[in-house]
């Protein structure tokens, strides 16, 4: 089939590039016309394993094709995927700006045979018929200029459908994600959008490229749109609220002296529970979950509703961001000229995402009580990110970022960070001690090298 996915952010490059994968021909398009010329020469402006291997096959097929000319994209595509950015506003709202201005773009540029828009950006619920009066709107604002007649502006009309179809990828797992998916949700009104839908997502739902091709057909939910926008929201809600009962849970471990890590697995255990999500540390971050919750939280407060669980998964979690500077003040007192290390800077492993990571926090508050901040990351500090991170000075490598440091702080569960040669890192150490903000690394090993071990809820 022939896709136009407009925005080549996280969620539109990989939704491009995996459809043009399996087979489908994909027009990408950006207005910003340095990603677009990188993006032509095969390089790709974010990290996320996989992702460029199959940007460079598809590309070299002739079934991905980047530009920044929204005409051709339109015309080109049967079906157009809406995957623009939208921010969180200070207010918590999610900022539709960029949705608008890519339906109205839509709308000017439509001339021919029928189309199913998508709305794959997280957008607020009633986002579907929102879209649908902004394109009608482009429609009617070229009636209005004299460019097409009256029998025309009718025809184009009624020439698409909106189709809510949320993303449900995980940052440093979304090609996989992509190619095995737990569900696959399309909310719409028309038939035939959802057939084309439907048919657009076969080899997925066939697992014709699953990494476990005897599964069965991946489920395809078909609601309406109002619920498929929902769905979005309420599971990263649910995961958000879910990773901060596991922190209030292991700050009551903390004061009773039970092992938090040993309560999750015995909880987890329970089908009804699960053991995902259960890994207590330094709190949630991202792009996705800090954004969904507080734009639930917000179309909640729209409708004269308060959202008492929510409120308070946030709260926890705005808590838990402190949690390490609590522990380094406890182990080390004054803070003001200590050195402190931090390994990870990113929200979690295998991406270069730095959005609202837990890292940020951190700097600033040791920032305000005087300690001095280093860091690695194996990405920052490979590609050379600079975003907030002044407060920071950049280490190339594990060995140099632990000479001098007082505390080691593991931030982010890099699996490399396990591979660290630390019996070195102690001797270059001045204060022998790890705080292992995700109860990632291997406790007894460090205490027999001779490290004094702290864990969250341990």
């Amino acid at each position: 089939m022939r896709v136009c996915v407009i925005g080549t952010g996280y969620v539109g490059l990989v939704t491009g590039v995996c459809l043009s994968h399996i087979g489908h021909n994909v027009i990408c398009i950006d207005n910003n016309e340095q990603k677009v010329k990188l993006l032509q020469s095969g390089q790709s402006p974010i990290y996320e394993p996989g992702l460029s291997e199959l940007m460079q096959s598809s590309t070299e097929s002739g079934r991905l094709i980047f530009t920044s000319d929204l005409a051709a994209g339109v015309e080109h595509g049967e079906i157009l995927f809406i995957a623009v950015g939208t921010p969180a506003l200070p207010t918590g709202e999610s900022d539709t700006r960029y949705v608008e201005a890519v339906a109205r773009g839509i709308g000017s540029h439509l001339d021919g045979p029928y189309k199913v828009i998508v709305n794959k950006s997280t957008v607020p619920i009633g986002s579907g018929d929102w879209v649908r009066m902004i394109v009608n709107e482009g429609i009617t604002q070229r009636f209005k200029e004299g460019l097409i007649h009256e029998a025309k502006k009718h025809e184009l009309s009624s020439s698409f459908d909106v189709v809510s179809n949320p993303e449900f990828l995980r940052e440093g797992s979304a090609v996989y994600d992509t190619f095995n998916p737990d569900r696959i949700v399309l909310g719409g009104d028309s038939d035939k959008a959802i057939s084309m839908m439907q048919e657009l997502y076969l080899p997925l739902v066939n697992r014709d490229v699953a990494e476990d091709k005897s599964l069965p057909p991946v489920p395809v939910v078909v609601t309406d749109l109002s619920s498929a926008e929902m769905i979005k929201y309420a599971a990263n809600a649910f995961l958000a609220t879910k990773i901060s009962f596991i922190n209030e849970v292991a700050n009551i471990c903390d004061r009773v002296g039970a092992d938090v890590t040993q309560v999750a697995k015995g909880i987890g255990l329970d089908s009804r529970i699960g053991n995902k999500f259960l890994q207590a540390g330094v709190g949630w971050g991202g792009s996705c979950f800090p954004k969904d919750v507080s734009a639930l939280i917000h179309t909640a407060v729209d409708y004269n509703y308060e959202t008492e669980l929510l409120n308070a998964a946030v709260n926890v979690n705005k808590r838990q961001r402190l949690i390490l500077i609590e522990k380094l003040q406890q182990e080390l007192k004054i803070l003001k000229g200590k050195t402190i290390g931090l390994l990870g800077l990113t929200f979690k492993p295998n991406t270069d995402d730095m959005r609202d990571a837990p890292s940020l926090n951190l700097i600033e508050q040791l920032n305000r009580l005087g300690a001095k901040v280093k860091a690695y990351d194996p990405i920052v500090s490979q590609t050379g990110i600079s975003h907030g991170l002044s407060g920071v000075i950049i280490e190339t490598n594990p060995e140099m970022l632990a000479d001098g440091c007082d505390t080691l702080v593991l931030v982010t569960d890099w699996p490399e960070f396990l591979k660290i040669d630390y019996k070195k890192a102690f001797t270059v150490m001045k204060n022998k001690v790890i705080i292992d903000g995700r109860n990632f690394l291997n406790r007894k090993a460090l205490e027999e090298i001779g490290f004094r071990y702290i864990g969250i809820g341990r």
